[in-house]
């Protein structure tokens, strides 16, 4: 659906952007991306700068899915626009990072490409050199669910500079929990192609995709381990034995360094200038993410997070049908970037 056919108080611009940081990327995967960019009502008549945030999607998310319809539902592009026209106005910016394999984990990888660059170096500057943006890591947060809910826990961290604010809705952590599980259901999958994971990549790329019950949990786990754990040739390792299901010591330490709240102590000096940090989940959520939440919750204000710049909450809910959240997340980091 094109956004533009919407109902919307604000103005939803699309450009595509040329990516020098993709280009000959290891997928071979488009290094120009489409970038959306939300302005609230009254932009054009305005002068002064506003605060922007920066949404990310899920694994296997593309920017156009933003606009995809559902019955009974608004799409995500209308509750944010309701949030814009209520104010404080923000400028809402959504983000492509899709690969080949489903996703980029928001991280600089010889198995995907630099997204991680692509989003701090080239997408924020591409934003404030065409929109009247407050350039400032404090007026500038990330919001994102699921993998993207990840992403918004990680890149603040990794790159703090660019980064001062987060909303993350069930954000992959506490990999214990969320992924160890899979281990298991994964490697009994892989016994229908002998324990080859690749034998399995080429089967799912010359089918319909997702007709096997396994497709979703082994694309993941190949998908990010060329994030997490890629050869240095780019090729995914992953963090199991594809036969047992047992983890690999060498891989599975790639993955746990990765795990927002082991990242969080090892940057734990940075946290204390996060201005705004929102962490949700639903309490019975399919991953263990609720407690994955509450884990990083714990680990943000060990790291010297002023308490009133925290939201936290676990709600009623699973990890699916959860996009109600995104527009209170957004209005509450759209008011604390506006100060």
């Amino acid at each position: 659906m094109d956004p533009s056919t919407l109902p919307l108080t604000g103005r939803i611009d699309q450009h595509t952007i040329v990516s020098e940081a993709l280009r000959d990327n290891p997928l071979g995967d488009p290094h120009e991306r489409p970038l959306w960019v939300h302005v609230p009502p009254g932009y054009d008549e305005g002068t002064e700068r506003l605060p922007v945030v920066y949404v990310i999607q899920g694994y296997t998310g593309s920017v156009t899915m933003w606009a995809n319809t559902m019955p009974f539902k608004p799409t995500y592009l209308e509750t944010a626009d309701r949030v814009l026209a209520e104010g404080p106005p923000v400028i809402v910016v959504y983000v492509d990072a899709w690969t080949s394999y489903g996703g980029s984990q928001y991280v600089d990888s010889v198995g995907t490409g630099d997204y991680l660059t692509y989003l701090c170096e080239e997408v924020v500057p591409f934003v404030d050199e065409r929109y009247r943006t407050l350039a400032a890591r404090e007026s500038r947060g990330i919001q994102g669910k699921s993998s993207g809910g990840y992403g918004a826990m990680t890149v603040p961290l990794r790159r703090p500079d660019v980064f001062g604010a987060l909303a993350t809705h069930a954000g992959d952590a506490l990999y214990e929990l969320c992924y160890l599980r899979e281990f298991g259901e994964a490697a009994r999958a892989l016994r229908d192609f002998d324990g080859d994971v690749f034998a399995w990549w080429a089967d799912f790329t010359a089918r319909q995709p997702f007709t096997k019950p396994a497709d979703s949990v082994l694309l993941e786990l190949f998908g990010c381990s060329a994030c997490y754990s890629p050869a240095p040739d780019g090729t995914p390792q992953l963090p199991f034995d594809p036969v047992t299901g047992e983890p690999v010591a060498e891989q599975w330490e790639r993955w746990l360094a990765n795990d927002p709240v082991r990242l969080v102590r090892e940057r734990a000096d940075v946290v204390p200038d996060l201005v705004a940090v929102w962490i949700d989940a639903g309490r019975s959520d399919d991953f263990f993410l609720d407690l994955g939440a509450q884990v990083f919750r714990d680990r943000v204000l060990e790291a010297g997070l002023p308490e009133d710049r925290l939201h936290f909450e676990l709600f009623d809910g699973t990890h699916a049908g959860i996009d109600f959240r995104y527009p209170l997340s957004l209005a509450w980091l759209a008011e604390r970037l506006a100060r």
